[in-house]
């Protein structure tokens, strides 16, 4: 595969993932779960929802976060960012300031699952809230980077 080729790849799994990241936490957030808590009784409701969660944090942790940080990695190699240029007006900047809320939308998601295994629904509510916020924020940030 010639050089292009192979470019186009490495952003097609960046933004296959990112899409099926924000994209999850949409259809959780908006269609599974008001479904769940809708149509199974409250003991099942919350077995399921811890089971759902659990299981897209695995996927997140095994197969979304490494591939997001590999491809996001190789991307701003291709493109020639240093730590310097992040200071730097335009794509440096809007680059750091998309590194940053991803930063605080894995955090926030992790605190979630904290908050929600030791019952405390609240705070995960909270923490789901920023960590999809958040997330439609970083895909709004991507939008802004030109294609490497």
């Amino acid at each position: 595969m010639d050089p292009v080729g192979w470019w186009s790849v490495v952003r097609f799994v960046h933004v296959a993932g990112a899409a099926l990241w924000v994209g999850g936490q949409l259809s959780l957030t908006l269609v599974v779960l008001p479904l769940a808590r809708r149509l199974l009784p409250p003991e099942a409701k919350d077995r399921f929802g811890a089971r759902v969660g659990r299981s897209f944090g695995l996927l997140t942790g095994a197969v979304f976060l490494p591939a997001q940080v590999s491809t996001g990695w190789a991307l701003a190699w291709h493109k020639g960012v240093t730590w310097a240029s992040l200071a730097e007006p335009g794509y440096g900047r809007t680059l750091a300031a998309k590194l940053c809320l991803f930063a605080l939308v894995m955090l926030a998601a992790a605190g979630h699952g904290v908050a929600h295994a030791k019952g405390r629904a609240a705070p995960a509510r909270a923490l789901a809230v920023v960590s999809l916020v958040a997330s439609l924020g970083v895909v709004l940030l991507a939008t802004a980077l030109p294609a490497t």
